[in-house]
């Protein structure tokens, strides 16, 4: 992978992936068995830590706690033996920055688990790395003071402007803050790119699945062919697309799989009952949860697969078992060859 200066580049991949022994073979913690490491086109892997101009932020945050919030900030730059003015400068630049200034002479016990993280931040800042590392930082927090800290730490690095590699297991935190998103899996990178390249073009049912809250459905069909149409089928169930619809579909497969996001599912929508640009499914529901403005349905369809749907509260009054058509438009189908995992197109 190669990163932009400036760039503020996302790790995301569930726990064991491989997401923090990169950052920490970048950082110098860890010597990596392979490959190399540059930055400004300068080979590190050799180097000390110290000399690779690179900060990183904890998950613990990693504060002394026997010293004072100043103290805590200006160690990186005691360590280099900078003068005494050019500290107290650096630090109340710094500190103003992120809004710790009355915070100063306090101890870290003193302090809330988001002016703590903004320290950990300041004291990783206050040096002007060329590198920021930062390993899953907000995951202490409770989930208002997350995304409170999310939107700040994404409008420091644009103002500071600062490389930045971020780890997280979250996806909304990599959605809502990456330039650049790379999705990993047992080591390896699966898919890298806009947090909307990611979503609307998972390239493969890895990401397609990991991705997404709730999950993408997933329907897994038979497949044939007329002259003009698909026939995907499956236990008491089939579809009809017609080729106008696929154009990309060359090499077809036995199977298929596709791939529906809950959104993406209309409920009993006349209005594309009878249209040839959507597929109709027939569901019973089984289960409703409301989360404030948006309500998950879950519904069993003819074949007995489960799929979900993710709508605004104005039916709200559905009932448990009643039938409905799900609508589903051909855009946005997701089409995986259940061999490879791979996205078809």
């Amino acid at each position: 992978m190669e990163i932009d200066s400036g760039m503020f580049l996302v790790l995301l991949g569930p726990s064991g992936c491989g997401k923090t022994t990169i950052i920490k073979s970048i950082a110098g913690l860890i010597d990596p068995t392979e490959g190399q490491i540059y930055i400004d086109n300068t080979l590190i892997n050799k180097l000390p830590p110290k000399n690779r101009d690179v900060a990183m932020v904890f998950q613990s945050y990693a504060l002394y706690p026997h010293m004072s919030v100043y103290d805590n900030i200006a160690f990186p730059l005691k360590m280099r033996k900078l003068p005494k003015h050019e500290i107290k400068d650096k630090v109340e630049n710094t500190a103003s920055l992120l809004e710790l200034t009355q915070f100063l002479e306090r101890k870290p016990k003193e302090l809330s688990g988001g002016q703590m993280q903004r320290v950990a931040l300041a004291r990783a800042l206050v040096r002007k790395p060329k590198l920021f590392l930062m390993d899953e930082p907000l995951s202490n927090l409770d989930a208002k003071l997350r995304m409170q800290m999310r939107t700040e730490i994404k409008k420091l690095q644009k103002k500071i402007r600062i490389t930045t590699i971020y780890i997280t297991h979250d996806q909304i935190e990599a959605m809502s803050m990456a330039d650049q998103i790379i999705v990993m899996n047992k080591g390896v990178i699966q898919q890298i790119g806009s947090p909307h390249a990611i979503y609307y073009q998972p390239t493969n049912l890895f990401v397609a699945n990991f991705i997404g809250s709730p999950p993408m459905n997933f329907l897994k069909f038979r497949i044939s062919q007329t002259s003009q149409d698909f026939i995907l089928y499956s236990s008491q169930m089939d579809i009809q697309i017609s080729k106008i619809n696929l154009p990309l579909l060359e090499n077809i497969p036995s199977e298929i799989i596709l791939g529906i996001r809950p959104k993406d599912i209309m409920i009993d929508d006349k209005k594309y009952k009878k249209e040839h640009d959507a597929v109709s499914l027939k569901g019973k529901l089984l289960f409703t949860e409301l989360l404030g403005d948006e309500v998950i349905y879950e519904f069993k369809l003819e074949n007995n697969s489960i799929v979900k749907v993710s709508s605004n509260t104005d039916n709200f009054n559905y009932k448990q078992n009643d039938e409905f058509n799900l609508i589903v438009k051909y855009k946005n189908i997701h089409f995986f060859d259940p061999l490879t995992e791979q996205r078809l197109f």
